[in-house]
């Protein structure tokens, strides 16, 4: 038993024959395997050939068994595959008998659709001559001028009387006039009859609210020439108590979703009649609404007519897109264009025409109200010919040939015009967007975009810098006004603002147009026309010689020769000078800091860099030549280099690297001033003055009051 367990214990797991042996030898005693037992091998071989005896008759005894098993699985094979085809036989048996089955079926089905053709054949023609029958039953009561039938006199039975009267009516339409002209007419008026009790049926079920009623009512009329009678009715009857509030639209809104939900469940063509809704609604109650609001500011109040032009016409495009949700037939979209066309199509065909009025007047109001404000009288300053030659002149030769304007430093710039202005033109791109036919888009938005630049850039900013260049006075006054730069931070500010308005709303109505191409044409026209004039103001091209920063270097000239005194650098008493700068240089820098703060205010980007290094270098082309006016006692030239060391300091707020070099070289310079004589060649050949020219440096050593002192010459030499 326990060779047999370990041998199926074995076999549930793979089978190592080394681990096998081992745990054999273990269990034998003698084995070897436990500590401190003696090692048996005769005990052990023993137990070895007895368990190979046990393992072979197991091994007998399981082949056995495998031998039987395999035997009965052929038998059961064998007797599973008779059957198989036992049941393979049943199986088409069984699809024979259905086949026969399906082909009698059928037969009977063609015979019973034969029967039908035959019973139909003769059931038709006598159900036609019953009804036949009864026609003539009913015409011969109309020919005889008495109604006798039920079916006339009781008013339960008023569908089946139409039914008749319907076919009747069709019938006498065919008849000769002149021999049934009698009959005929008491038909017609016994139709017309009818149909007036049907569509009164129809209203008085519509008031009660019974819409089975109504739809009987309306399945009967649908055949007659007055259905387009009952659905006016019904349309009538929906609308009224309906359009009790203020908003039209909302109620038109509401009403069009009650009756969507109401048309299906009475008549057969639920998307014709609640398209004619829609149609009178917009033809009738919008219409009316439409003219009432806007005829009363037509020709009066342009600027209210123009919102209540764009208000309506914005509300009734959004009750369009609310209706789109119905079904409306084919074509809906068509359908609710053409509506909205026929209600605006007058106030549309002029409309740019009045936007363009309104914008115009507008416009020239807003700015002559501001000039109103500041008591100014707008004033033609000419750009070209004879007045540009001598602007151009006075710039090169600083002499004053006309006089300057004075503009006590007003800009004649305004926040509050500018942003008053792109509102008025954002509203007229925003109703421009809304109220022009697509194909006019694009020549409308530009026609508006040309007022903007008439007036704005035009009449307001060319005005301001044409104003501003004129007052700009020549570079000699004492009392020089830099307000220009004023004019050009501002003016830069509000081309921002136009360039913004631009490229949200102009942009968009254009960008797939060709107008695209002529609106940036006439942009750049702009820029470069303001910068033409910025540039004769501040100087954007460097070597160009300029109005205002020559104003700042001739006010910084009065300065130094009010300010800057002889005995500042040649003191009479050397041992008692008590202070670290002069006075002039105190004014000069603050004077500097002030415009240099000025310029980073009033311009952006690369141009700020452009005039502060124009700046810099007339700043220290003055000041260089300014020291080469005086003498240099020794106290003296040490006070000039406190000088130059202060505007140094002022020269680094330039953040100009160029300025900097230029004033730390003139710093070197100033140092030959006080250097003793001995060390004159060893300071010359430095660094920062080894580059310089013999000339410059010796032209600031003759400025030292030792300089004819044979001592001095013959080192420097």
């Amino acid at each position: 038993v326990a060779l047999c367990k370990e041998f199926l214990f074995c076999g549930q797991e793979p089978f190592v024959a080394d681990e096998y042996i081992e745990r054999l030898a273990w269990r034998t005693p003698g084995g070897g395997s436990r500590g401190g037992e003696a090692f048996d091998p005769k005990r052990l071989l023993e137990e070895f050939v007895n368990h190979i005896q046990e393992l072979q008759v197991m091994d007998e005894r399981i082949q056995r068994k495998v031998e039987k098993l395999e035997q009965q699985c052929q038998k059961e094979a064998k007797e599973f595959a008779k059957k198989v085809q036992e049941l393979q036989k049943s199986n088409q048996v069984a699809f024979q008998h259905f086949q026969e089955l399906d082909e009698h079926i059928s037969y009977v089905a063609t015979k019973v659709c034969h029967l039908g053709d035959q019973l139909e054949g003769v059931n038709t023609p006598r159900q036609r001559a019953v009804e036949a029958q009864k026609l003539m039953k009913y015409f011969n009561e109309f020919l005889d001028g008495e109604l006798k039938s039920d079916v006339f006199t009781n008013s339960e039975k008023i569908k089946e009387a139409a039914d008749i009267i319907q076919k009747l009516h069709l019938i006498a339409q065919e008849l000769p006039f002149d021999r049934f002209s009698e009959v005929k007419s008491k038909i017609a008026s016994k139709y017309h009859d009818l149909e007036c009790q049907l569509i009164q049926e129809f209203t008085s079920a519509q008031r009660r609210g019974e819409i089975s009623r109504m739809r009987e009512v309306a399945a009967v009329l649908l055949h007659f020439k007055g259905y387009s009678h009952c659905v006016d009715v019904y349309i009538k009857q929906c609308q009224e108590g309906a359009f009790l509030r203020n908003d039209v639209f909302e109620d038109a809104a509401i009403l069009c979703q009650r009756v969507n939900k109401q048309v299906g469940e009475i008549f057969s063509n639920p998307e014709t009649v609640l398209a004619k809704l829609i149609q009178n609604i917009f033809e009738v109650k919008l219409q009316g609404y439409v003219k009432d609001q806007l005829e009363e500011h037509r020709k009066s109040d342009a600027e209210q007519y123009l919102k209540n032009l764009y208000d309506l016409y914005t509300r009734t495009t959004n009750l369009s897109s609310k209706l789109m949700e119905f079904n409306l037939g084919t074509d809906k979209q068509t359908f609710l264009s053409k509506l909205i066309k026929s209600i605006f199509i007058s106030y549309l065909e002029n409309y740019i025409e009045v936007e363009i009025g309104y914008l115009k007047s507008r416009s020239a109001m807003i700015l002559q109200r501001y000039y109103d404000s500041k008591n100014h009288q707008k004033r033609s300053i000419g750009t070209g010919g004879i007045q540009d030659l001598k602007e151009r002149l006075r710039q090169r030769t600083n002499l004053p040939l006309g006089p300057s304007i004075d503009t006590h430093g007003e800009t004649f710039l305004s926040q509050e015009v500018v942003v008053n202005l792109l509102q008025e033109t954002k509203q007229a791109f925003e109703r421009c967007h809304r109220l022009s036919d697509p194909s006019d888009l694009p020549k409308n938005a530009f026609r508006i975009f040309s007022m903007l630049v008439e007036f704005l850039c035009t009449e307001h900013i060319d005005y301001a810098l044409e104003t501003g260049l004129a007052g700009i006075p020549s570079s000699d006054s004492k009392n020089a006004n830099l307000y220009f730069l004023d004019v050009v931070h501002q003016a830069n500010t509000i081309f921002h603002l136009f360039d913004k308005q631009f490229n949200d709303h102009l942009m968009p109505l254009i960008s797939s147009s060709p107008k695209l191409s002529e609106c940036l044409q006439k942009k750049k026209d702009i820029i470069e026309q303001m910068e033409v004039k910025l540039d004769m103001g501040i100087d954007r091209q460097v070597e160009s010689q300029t109005l205002t920063l020559n104003c700042m270097i001739g006010q910084m000239k009065h300065i130094l020769a009010a300010e800057q005194k002889k005995t500042d650098f040649k003191p009479e008493d050397e041992n008692n000078v008590l202070i670290q700068y002069t006075n002039a240089c105190v004014k000069v820098c603050g004077y500097v800091r002030k415009q240099v703060e000025k310029i980073r205010n009033s311009m952006d980007g690369k141009n700020v860099d452009t005039v502060l290094m124009e700046f810099g270098v007339r700043f220290h082309r003055l000041i260089y030549e300014h020291l080469q006016q005086y003498s240099y006692s020794c106290m003296g030239g040490m006070l000039a280099i406190c000088d130059v060391a202060e505007y140094r300091k002022c020269a680094k707020d330039f953040k100009i690297a160029l300025v900097l070099q230029l004033f730390d070289t003139l710093h070197a310079l100033c140092n030959l001033l006080v250097v003793a004589p001995d060390n004159l060649k060893q300071v010359c050949s430095g660094e920062q003055l080894a580059n310089l020219d013999k000339n410059i440096l010796h032209s600031f050593v003759q400025l030292r009051v030792d300089y004819r002192s044979a001592r001095l010459a013959r080192h420097f030499s």
